[in-house]
């Protein structure tokens, strides 16, 4: 069951990443995020 979590909790990072990724600069700045902040912000949504 752990490999099925870690799997899930992976694709729901990579999901996130590319969805901000595709941001432009103006709206990650709406939300609050720079681009610098992508990898954090995503690993804190997939848990």
């Amino acid at each position: 069951m752990n490999i099925r979590k870690s799997y899930n909790e992976w694709r729901a990072y990579r999901t996130t990443v590319n969805e901000l990724s595709r941001m432009s600069d103006r709206e990650l700045s709406d939300l609050g995020i720079s681009r610098g902040d992508i990898p954090f912000v995503s690993r804190r949504a997939a848990q």
